[in-house]
């Protein structure tokens, strides 16, 4: 019995030991994770009390959420104000996009001068309307005599010269004497119309009955054979019938004369020289009408028509010309087709052997728009541009397609008529909007 109480009073103290271990425990933990939560709540609170430092760790959090509470508010109060400011002011990532957003809208449009910047600058702005222009098209060209004027004077015997009578650049009438030469064969001719004459006057003066048909006719085409030869070496009538009226002159010599007024514009010789029959001795022309050769690309498909207009430009002078005549053939040389021009000369100041620059003048068919070369600017992507006034003194690019060349204007496509562009000073405002860093030409 005693055993059996023993074992009760031990079973009963256990019990209360393991309640008493485990109430323990459940108090040390509260205690700890109390302990915690108020040194993550302020760091700094130190208590003597595991209650107080849970209930100072409550109040700790209270406080933290209300302060994080106040900075929400603060947050949002913040938010409302900007989204509400007046001005548009946004925080500093909206502002610095905001702000680039519209300076490339602004760059986008262009720029702005004022009127004394303008006048600075020497920019004048026109209002395009379509019109007639004058197209000119330009080839290179070279004076030449006019080969219908113009005449060589040469030997047509072997001859030898003896002097000259005439300079080059010397302006010569007809009939003037040029050079005198000497040749063997002109010597035999003129001694045999010497006989042919003389035989030939003595047999028409006996007539039929004292002398036969025959021999009348065969005196004369002896007399007419010996005329045609001396003809035929170049001597005049009046330098023929000399050779039988003076009969001390000197046989085989004989003197080349002008056929025609003009200048002498070759006289490549020298007295005592040896000329073959043909042999250039001098050129003859009257510059009063000359020849204009302009050698054309064959690339440029042009319709030149005979009576063409072109503008003849040398030194500062102008002279118009008409086309005459055009090659259907290339220079094997210099691979282009030449185009024959006749330029009057009344004044003498054009000479044959100059380089000239021919334009050649069309009218375009129908009116079109056109602005001067200097008025057009490239773009960045290679594209051609103008500038066009929106408001006074605002300007932007716009891109335009070339159509032909008129001179010193050049067609444009892509601009409505009474458009106002900017027609001198196109390359300054180019540089002024390129200065603020972006495409001039609003790509």
């Amino acid at each position: 019995m005693k055993n059996i109480i023993i074992d009760k009073v031990s079973k009963k103290i256990k019990l209360i030991s393991l309640s008493s271990l485990f109430t323990g425990l459940a108090v040390v933990s509260s205690a700890v994770f109390a302990y915690n939560d108020a040194e993550l709540a302020s760091p700094l609170t130190v208590t003597p009390a595991v209650v107080m430092k849970a209930e100072h760790a409550h109040e700790a959090v209270e406080e933290a959420g209300h302060d994080h509470a106040s900075e929400n508010k603060t947050d949002e109060h913040s938010d409302e104000t900007k989204a509400d400011d007046p001005h548009g002011h946004a925080n500093k990532s909206t502002n610095q996009n905001g702000s680039e957003s519209a300076n490339e809208e602004h760059h986008d449009e262009g720029i702005s001068f004022s009127p004394e910047k303008m006048a600075i600058a020497n920019i004048k702005v026109s209002t395009l309307t379509a019109k007639i222009f004058a197209k000119s098209v330009y080839a290179p060209g070279e004076i030449k005599a006019n080969g219908y004027t113009s005449y060589i004077v040469s030997p047509r015997t072997e001859s030898v010269v003896i002097s000259r009578h005439a300079i080059l650049g010397e302006h010569v009438e007809k009939g003037q004497a040029l050079v005198t030469l000497f040749s063997e064969s002109m010597a035999d001719a003129q001694g045999q119309y010497r006989v042919a004459y003389s035989e030939w006057q003595r047999t028409k003066k006996l007539g039929l009955g004292t002398v036969s048909e025959s021999r009348l006719l065969a005196s004369e085409t002896d007399y007419i054979s010996a005329y045609g030869r001396l003809t035929a070496f170049g001597l005049t009538k009046a330098a023929i019938e000399d050779i039988v009226k003076n009969n001390s002159s000197n046989l085989g010599e004989y003197t080349l004369v002008a056929q025609r007024a003009g200048a002498v514009l070759s006289d490549d010789f020298s007295q005592g020289q040896r000329v073959m029959p043909g042999d250039k001795i001098m050129i003859l022309a009257n510059e009063e009408n000359l020849w204009v050769e302009a050698r054309v690309s064959p690339n440029k498909k042009l319709n030149l028509p005979v009576g063409t207009l072109a503008k003849i430009e040398f030194s500062g002078q102008v002279h118009f010309a008409k086309v005459i005549q055009e090659a259907h053939t290339i220079d094997p040389i210099t691979r282009t087709r030449i185009v024959r021009l006749s330029v009057e000369n009344k004044d003498d100041t054009l000479h044959s052997g100059m380089f000239v620059n021919v334009n050649f003048q069309f009218d375009t068919q129908t009116p079109v728009m056109a602005v001067p070369e200097t008025a057009l600017m490239r773009g960045a992507d290679g594209d051609w541009t103008v500038f066009v006034e929106g408001n006074p003194g605002e300007f932007k690019a716009v891109e335009v397609e070339l159509g032909q060349p008129l001179g010193h204007y050049r067609q444009i496509i892509g601009i409505a008529p009474n458009t106002r562009v900017v027609i001198k000073g196109a390359f300054f405002v180019a540089s002024e909007i390129a200065k603020g860093g972006f495409d001039p030409h609003g790509h």
